[in-house]
């Protein structure tokens, strides 16, 4: 009988590719459950049955108690009968009786082998679940089973997972044992074991890219973001890690090996692949590919905002079909992003460096000059220290203080003079009408103030009272007075005409 469990045991671990020990723990407890179903009783429970494995052989036995005179069989032995095993067994000892399992009635038998199917169920699906579940985030490869309400159940070997309607390309159909290569998205235990997969998630195309593509397997080109609409389009930013190495074309493969794989396995899927940016202007020029995109006008860096000026041919390639290219775009940087024909952007009302960059973009400015490195004559390496620092446009320059130029590197004072003569030469200084207007405003308000105060001092003036001298004394007099306050005398004044 111990040779038969034996061999069960071997056949559960070929065929559910449990380990012995999960195997063995089950087992166990289907005996153990068996035994107390046949000595159980009422007032005592029968908890001294023991079950050993040794060498892959499971042996049962029942532990009892030497007694000069047996009360309960169940948990006692004679002396004279245990000595028939163990010729040195004495009173008090235990000892472990061998039992064979087929003397067990058959309701308890049927109990155990119920209690052994739901124990090796479990166990199976524990370990699927803890297979599957490291898994996750990975492409593994099924057949077509069936179709259920739009969802598809994919037979994976070991389990059956679950192709919702939702994670289904619109661009792919199958058919009973077609092979499907998808992502496992989820594994669940709730129940029954429940393995999600996916065609449409992002990390999809991540992990044929990492496939098709040694570079992105090995961490030599990083993939910095994807987005998708699937069955259409798909946008991937990449860089590299190296600078020998091309990200974009390491991806492209080459004559496009690489890309065309990838693009077999999204059934004939859209891609573009292009180099990530810092920059947000040269960012957003290269999301927009396949369009190509004359500027970038960033429109307010706070709200993340900007503006995409393009050939009235490439607009309908910028947006794309129903705005699909943009709006990947958008999702990819990050930023809310409008697309405007040359004619469009020079009717709208933008910022004042807006207005400066759409001027150089369209030579609104002729000959004039706004960088300090267009300067005739410049010191070339002043101009570059001076941009290193930030400071490009002569309009930057102007505003910063000596002090603070100073202290760039490869600016002196001489060098500062010639350059100030070079504006003054060649540069119309022409301030902004907003500072111009502010500056009428204080010229009017001070106009005023002064007007105000010459007439309050007008006022001061006549009000003063006009000093006359005392024909008499020639003490001061007022013209309010009738008698002179110094000797008396009384007063009258006559004026003539014109007085």
């Amino acid at each position: 009988m111990a040779k038969d469990i034996s061999d069960a045991v071997r056949a559960l671990r070929e065929e559910r590719n449990l380990s012995d020990e999960l195997i063995y723990k089950a087992v166990q407890d289907t005996l153990i459950s068996a035994y107390k179903k046949k000595f159980d009783k009422k007032e005592k429970p029968a908890d001294n049955g023991v079950v050993r494995i040794d060498d892959n052989m499971v042996t049962m036995y029942a532990q009892k108690t030497i007694v000069d005179e047996v009360d309960d069989p169940v948990f006692e032995i004679s002396l004279e009968e245990a000595q028939g095993f163990d010729p040195e067994a004495e009173e008090g000892d235990e000892l472990l009786i061998e039992i064979n399992p087929e003397s067990f009635e058959r309701a308890a038998v049927q109990s155990a082998k119920f209690t052994a199917r739901n124990d090796f169920r479990d166990l199976t699906k524990d370990s699927l679940y803890a297979e599957f579940k490291d898994k996750e985030g990975e492409i593994i490869i099924g057949y077509y089973q069936r179709e259920r309400n739009g969802n598809i159940y994919v037979d994976l070997g070991k389990v059956e997972g679950i192709l919702p309607k939702k994670y289904q390309s619109p661009r792919e159909s199958y058919k009973v044992n077609d092979r499907i290569k998808a992502l496992i998205v989820s594994v669940e235990k709730q129940g029954s074991l429940q393995i999600v997969l996916s065609r449409t998630h992002t990390d999809f195309v991540r992990a044929i890219f990492e496939l098709e593509v040694p570079e992105i397997y090995d961490k030599t080109v990083e993939i910095h973001k994807i987005v998708r609409e699937a069955g259409y389009r798909t946008k991937l930013a990449v860089y590299s890690n190296r600078e020998d190495v091309d990200p974009v074309g390491a991806c492209v493969g080459l004559k496009g090996v690489r890309i065309q794989a990838v693009i077999r396995e999204l059934e004939g899927e859209k891609i573009d692949v292009f180099k990530y940016e810092i920059d947000p202007r040269r960012f957003i020029k290269n999301a927009l590919s396949p369009a190509e995109v004359k500027e970038v006008i960033i429109l307010d860096e706070t709200k993340r905002h900007a503006l995409a000026v393009v050939q009235d041919s490439q607009l309908s390639l910028a947006i794309g079909k129903q705005g699909l290219n943009v709006r990947l775009a958008n999702r990819l940087c990050d930023w809310n992003i409008d697309v405007k024909t040359e004619a469009q952007f020079q009717e709208m009302d933008i910022a004042s460096e807006s207005r400066r960059q759409v001027s150089e973009l369209f030579g609104d400015m002729g000959d004039e000059i706004s960088r300090i490195s267009e300067l005739p004559g410049v010191d070339l390496e002043l101009a570059v220290s001076l941009q290193d620092a930030g400071i490009d446009y002569i309009e930057d320059y102007l505003a910063a203080g000596e002090e603070e130029l100073l202290k760039i590197n490869g600016v002196s004072e001489k060098s500062l003079d010639i350059l100030q003569k070079l504006i003054e030469e060649y540069v119309e200084i022409v301030e902004d009408e907003e500072e111009l207007a502010e500056e009428e405003r204080e010229e009017e308000e001070d106009d005023e103030i002064m007007e105000e105060a010459e007439a309050e001092a007008d006022e001061e003036e006549d009000e003063e009272e006009e000093v006359f001298e005392c024909p008499e004394c020639g003490a001061p007099i007022t013209l309010d007075m009738t008698h002179c306050p110094n000797c008396g005398v009384e007063l009258s004044f006559e004026f003539e005409d014109g007085e």
